[in-house]
Parts: structure tokens; C-alpha cells; sequence
């Protein structure tokens, strides 16, 4: 992996942790929101990261590692299947027949520990662009 591959891989690094506080933010937002069934209840979001993966060319002296990840992107969205939070409030506006109110799976103290991570994994992939960026000037100047 050639210096310049560094920026392509922490630039889908961001990219990345960028859509997945996206959908962290998403779900605090809806946290509170109710709902009187449970198809019309707002459910947990999650991204789906794969690590994406280029063979390298035929001058590769590596011949049992010939399959390397340069970078990650988002395959999809998924919805959380965990159940949802099921409260018995009759005096409700948003209560079913039964007198029950539906709320999301979201679960806040998870996700403020999910957001954390995202922007840290963010911070991370930024540092390094600032290393990768430092070494190549300090390669410019080799030669003085």
C-alpha cells in the first residue's frame, strides 16, 4: 500500500463514522416518540459496514495476502429487531384500545456510548490524514 492509499481509506473511514453518527442521532431523536401499534413504532437504526477489497496487482510479492481491505463503506441500514417498549398508560392520547402505549427499542445510554465511538473512530481517521500529510512534506524534503 503506497502512502497516497492512506488518505482513500481514512477518507472512507469518515465517510463512514459520518453516516453511522447520523443514524445515532436519528435514534436519540425518536427515543421519546410514541405510538399506538407496533407497526407504526420507530425502531432502532444501525449501518452495516463492509471492508472493501481490491486484489493487488500482478507485482505483488505477497502471494498469501493478495486480498487486502483498502478502506470500508456502508452495505446498508438496518432496523434493530430487539422488542419494543410496550407501557400501559390508558390516559394517553396515543393508546391503543387496550390501553397500551408503544415506544422505540432505543436504548439512550447505548447509543451516547455508540456516539462516542463513531467520533473518536472519526478523530482517529482524521489524525491520520495529518500524519500521512506530514510525512510526505517531510519526504519533500529529503533532498535540501
Amino acid at each position: 500500500m503506497s502512502l497516497t492509499n492512506i488518505f482513500d481509506v481514512a477518507g472512507t473511514g469518515m465517510s463512514a463514522q459520518t453516516i453511522r453518527l447520523n443514524t445515532v442521532s436519528s435514534n436519540i431523536a425518536n427515543a421519546d416518540s410514541v405510538s399506538s401499534s407496533v407497526d407504526q413504532t420507530y425502531r432502532a437504526r444501525h449501518p452495516v459496514f463492509s471492508v472493501i477489497k481490491q486484489q493487488m496487482g500482478a507485482l505483488s510479492s505477497f502471494d498469501d495476502i493478495s486480498d487486502q481491505g483498502h478502506g470500508v463503506k456502508v452495505t446498508g441500514i438496518v432496523e434493530s429487531q430487539a422488542p419494543l417498549n410496550k407501557r400501559f398508560q390508558p390516559d394517553h392520547p396515543h393508546a391503543d384500545a387496550d390501553g397500551y402505549v408503544f415506544y422505540p427499542n432505543v436504548n439512550v445510554v447505548e447509543e451516547m456510548a455508540d456516539m462516542i465511538s463513531a467520533s473518536r473512530s472519526f478523530q482517529t481517521n482524521v489524525e491520520i490524514m495529518n500524519t500521512a500529510k506530514q510525512m510526505m512534506q517531510r519526504v519533500l524534503t529529503l533532498g535540501q
